[in-house]
């Protein structure tokens, strides 16, 4: 049976804290290694995996992620890879969504990646460069499908294109704290507090802050005021700094997990 992202959200929120949501890029290091660095990750207490579907054009992931992809896509994932990394992650009991640029979906055909995604246990995907304007395929198939749709909002967004975003999603709305690409950032920027506070006024019930968020100190702020708490560069450089050590790559990802989900699992004051 399919676990969505609510289901983890909420189950956070029952005990008072975020859910931790972990990205971690598909078929790196390898299809079988990205399989085992979720289950690593989940035991370590991601509530939530992303997976990344790699893309040739990454205009909005930051180098390390960029690494990441480009050297799966080097090393021959195919799109049908994805599902199957989908399928054992989800075996664990973790919500798992799909987070990709909407032209491999399109590509794909956006009914048959819907329909492979649901029969995996997907739970749903995260297109960020995608409007809800735009997404009328997707929408009618998220909803044949039974499937999670997040869109992303930003500190730029208006009022209205909050309001629009909130209409179309299912799932969390994903609050990105800053313009700009993914990667490590010494601080989370002032303005997320305020963007989840907008969204929130504008309907929605689940707000997850990511694009920023690194480390335990940053997870547990951002937390206080999130449903939810992304994790993604710091968790993936862990396996970059190791490619060709699955085995070391995999203890620092455990560990720096670890230290995230203290953080991101801090008890509401």
């Amino acid at each position: 049976m399919t676990v969505y992202v609510a289901d983890k959200i909420d189950a956070a929120r029952n005990n008072n804290h975020a859910a931790f949501i972990a990205y971690l890029s598909g078929g790196f290091p390898s299809v079988q290694a990205s399989i085992d660095a979720a289950k690593a990750v989940v035991d370590a207490g991601a509530d939530i995996i992303e997976i990344g579907f790699p893309y040739s054009d990454p205009t909005m992931d930051g180098v390390i992620i960029q690494e990441s992809g480009q050297k799966a896509l080097d090393r021959g994932l195919k799109r049908a890879d994805m599902f199957r990394i989908v399928e054992e992650i989800a075996a664990t009991g973790a919500a798992v969504a799909i987070m990709t640029y909407y032209n491999p979906v399109f590509v794909y055909g956006v009914d048959n990646f819907a329909r492979d995604l649901a029969n995996a246990g997907g739970a749903g995907l995260i297109t960020p460069d995608l409007i809800p304007e735009e997404a009328g395929e997707w929408i009618e198939a998220s909803n044949k499908y039974d499937l999670d749709r997040i869109f992303l909002v930003a500190p730029t967004s208006t009022d209205e294109r909050i309001k629009k975003t909130v209409d179309a999603t299912r799932g969390f709305v994903y609050a990105a704290s800053r313009m700009g690409v993914t990667g490590l950032r010494s601080s989370v920027e002032s303005s997320a507090e305020q963007l989840v506070q907008r969204t929130r006024a504008a309907g929605a019930e689940n707000v997850c802050v990511g694009i920023g968020v690194s480390n335990r100190q940053q997870a547990e702020e951002v937390a206080q005021y999130a449903d939810g708490v992304i994790v993604g560069s710091a968790l993936v450089q862990t396996l970059v700094n190791n490619d060709g050590n699955t085995s070391a790559g995999l203890r620092e990802l455990h560990a720096v997990a670890s230290d995230i989900a203290a953080g991101a699992h801090t008890k509401r004051a």
